[in-house]
């Protein structure tokens, strides 16, 4: 059968190209390791774009190549993301939190050609010395007048490299499957796995998260991803930004509430995306200083639950929508998200708020499903509870290298995450498989224990897990941090559970703590909670 239309597949370079034409004046601001901004447009960034892709060339750097970037949220690696994959190379981000073994798993199984990093995270390579054979540079993003010395790599400077280059550059035309990015999962079982993206999937993924149904940017917008650049593309901001013509505030790596604060008031931002403690940490600085947020209308949030008590204060005492978002590194991330509807009107502030705390429903061209353990789908009530599986246009069908090939059945993709979707479709991880609790033969979810417990005033974080117990299996213990200048009473803690939860769902222990783990991208470090009192109970109460 003949073709009716052109073969013309749209590649990332192109979001970044319109961009450059129909915005050329929008700006890209950067927050910078000395406390200054940088600014430039993104008539700008085309042409150092064009620049990065000049030097890459010269640098023998090919199609399909893998580069790697180990950077925060700013300028230079917002163009690198341009520079590298739209002249065929795959943007291999690294996580900037992993330990340096990690690091060197990743590089060597990726076969990363060259390195783009940060000077602070220079000691963490500088490691590596002699154990990634295939890295054939090390190049700092700083400027010339501030480069770190090495005994151990012959460093390159970015600026020196791209200010010789041309600020144009033809731009192949790319294959839709042509693989633009790689991203490796975190690895809290086993190694971890790379998610290769492509150049279709990303911009079909820019197009439908940035679009009026979901991120719903345009040119009054003024986005800060918070969400670090490093780990799945930012949420895929830096690309549906620009295609919409949102002004980017990039907020690099000082993410105290203090800074988070200074910018949303000096950049005026209006939409910021970033996991559920990065909000309570500035909703504590806010309380602390009695400072406002008034131009600041929406935080996405994701990554982990929305706990309901954070989307109720924002809501009351800031004026800001709460849109909780579900994905993940194999989703290219967005997947479902709690807009904001018409329908929501004629709700309850009560209504409204258990809807924000869910991850919302599918955006077009993902399919959510729910399965029992024989693979049979279950009903959409709103109460039964199966294992979430999913699949669409920029969800992965393998991983790199053809690994975990287990995760994927009949065609959909098996999260790991335990859900319940509601009449409506909305959907509601309650936990993720490893970290439900069973006790006596019945099931008991930690996300909703943590959750529960927020609404107590006085915890400011919870961490749930399942700790061995001689008669039961597991039982729940509780971690709490809490929050300066509040009284704490345990027994009232366990009467604001017992509101929330089944009675026998109660934590047998609730430990103080002055801080609990996390992860690089904010997520609490279950594992490492779990390895250490997994044996509490039987050491504390025998």
């Amino acid at each position: 059968m003949a073709n009716h239309m052109m073969d013309f597949p749209l590649n990332t370079i192109d979001i970044l190209k319109s961009a450059a034409l129909r915005y050329p004046e929008k700006e890209v601001v950067s927050a910078l390791p000395d406390g200054s901004m940088h600014r430039y447009t993104y008539a700008d960034s085309y042409k150092r774009a064009a620049q990065v892709a000049n030097c890459l060339k010269s640098l023998s750097v090919k199609k399909g190549d893998h580069v790697a970037t180990l950077a925060v949220n700013h300028y230079r690696h917002f163009e690198l993301y341009y520079g590298i994959s739209g002249m065929g190379g795959v943007v291999h981000t690294l996580n900037a939190r992993l330990f340096v073994e990690q690091l060197e798993y990743i590089i060597n199984h990726a076969e990363d050609s060259y390195l783009f990093i940060d000077p602070e995270f220079l000691p963490q390579i500088e490691a590596l010395a002699g154990k990634i054979p295939t890295v054939r540079g090390v190049i700092i993003l700083c400027d010339e007048d501030k480069m770190p010395e090495s005994s151990v790599f012959k460093l390159q400077n970015y600026e020196t490299l791209i200010k010789a280059q041309s600020e144009t550059y033809e731009w192949p035309r790319l294959d839709s499957k042509h693989p633009c990015g790689l991203c490796y999962t975190s690895g809290t079982t086993g190694n971890p796995k790379g998610v290769m993206y492509e150049q279709g999937s990303t911009v079909l993924h820019a197009m439908m998260g940035g679009g009026s149904h979901f991120l719903n940017f345009d040119e009054w917008t003024v986005a800060m991803p918070i969400v670090p650049m490093y780990h799945v593309v930012a949420w895929g901001i830096p690309f549906s930004a620009p295609l919409y013509g949102a002004k980017l505030v990039l907020p690099g790596c000082a993410l105290s509430g203090e800074n988070i604060h200074r910018l949303i008031e000096e950049e005026q931002v209006n939409k910021s995306y970033a996991v559920p403690t990065v909000w309570l940490t500035l909703h504590n600085y806010l309380q602390a200083t009695g400072k406002t947020i008034e131009s600041l209308k929406l935080v996405g949030v994701g990554g982990a639950a929305s706990p309901k008590a954070l989307v109720k204060t924002f809501a009351e005492k800031y004026d800001v929508y709460w849109m909780g978002i579900w994905g993940m590194t194999e989703t290219s991330p967005l997947a479902t998200g709690a807009i904001l509807t018409p329908e929501m009107s004629d709700l309850s502030a009560e209504e409204c708020y258990e809807l924000q705390s869910s991850a919302g429903k599918p955006i077009f061209g993902v399919e959510i499903e729910i399965f029992d353990a024989n693979g049979n789908p279950l009903p959409h009530d709103g109460v039964t509870r199966g294992d979430l599986r999913v699949r669409g246009p920029w969800v992965l069908s393998s991983y790199y290298k053809s690994e975990g090939s287990n995760s994927f059945v009949d065609g959909w993709f098996e999260t790991g995450d335990v859900a319940v979707i509601n009449p409506e479709g909305y959907l509601r991880v309650v936990d993720r498989s490893k970290d439900v609790i069973k006790s006596g033969g019945e099931w008991i979810s930690s996300v909703e224990l943590e959750n529960a417990a927020l609404n107590y005033p006085a915890v400011n974080e919870a961490c749930v897990i399942g700790a061995a117990h001689e008669k039961w299996d597991e039982r729940p213990i509780m971690l709490v941090t809490l929050r300066e200048g509040e009284d704490y009473n345990e027994d009232d803690l366990k009467r604001v559970l017992t509101e929330k939860v089944a009675k026998w769902w109660l934590p047998d222990a609730i430990i103080v703590v002055d801080e609990l783990p996390h992860t690089g991208t904010g997520k609490l470090k279950k594992v490492d909670i779990r390895n250490e009192y997994r044996q509490y109970l039987l050491e504390n109460y025998n």
